[in-house]
């Protein structure tokens, strides 16, 4: 990849490996590396926004201060004359690397899902239940809840008055299935 756009400190730029530059003051020390949020690879033709599988890495190079600003307050006639200044608190960084990461833990995650659903108990489970509905908010809730059939939304509605008990998602439930029978 020939560029990237990463976040850092709340602010966006567009890097190239080996390229320096200075942004607001960060917590990591002067030579230590980090790995900012990437928002968008491209390069060769090809762009990808937020990209899962492409780190960029950055070295900390110093910690620095900005340019000096100097500021006057001055009121005519009164005598009043009041001088002060300001130097931001920067930080300059190189990046040292654009490139795929290794991203194994995400593949152990994936895994452990399946085990977790298989060792809990038949009865927590009810049948015809949307799948991993148990981790859905309110919210993902009342947006799906459209798509399902009538089966999965009984289904649903027995889970919540059984175990979760989330007003909203009862509400969202209920309202879904009045809609499959008007």
């Amino acid at each position: 990849m020939s560029y990237a756009i990463i976040s850092v400190g709340g602010k966006q730029y567009r890097v190239r490996e080996g390229e320096r530059l200075t942004v607001d003051r960060l917590a990591h020390g002067e030579g230590k590396t980090f790995q900012p949020t990437v928002l968008l690879v491209g390069g060769n033709g090809e762009t990808r926004i937020s990209p899962t599988d492409v780190t960029v890495t950055a070295r900390v190079v110093a910690n620095t201060l900005g340019e000096k600003i100097r500021i006057g307050k001055y009121k005519a006639k009164s005598g009043y004359r009041k001088h002060t200044g300001f130097r931001a608190s920067l930080t300059q960084i190189e990046i040292e690397s654009i490139g795929a990461a290794k991203r194994a833990p995400a593949k152990k995650q994936d895994e452990a899902k399946p085990k977790a659903e298989a060792a809990a108990p038949a009865e927590e489970r009810v049948k015809g239940m949307p799948s991993g509905y148990e981790e859905l908010t309110v919210a993902e809730i009342k947006t799906a809840s459209a798509e399902w059939n009538r089966p999965m939304l009984e289904a649903a509605v027995e889970y919540e008055r059984a175990h979760a008990k989330r007003k909203g998602a009862l509400a969202a439930l209920e309202s879904a299935l009045e809609a499959k029978e008007g």
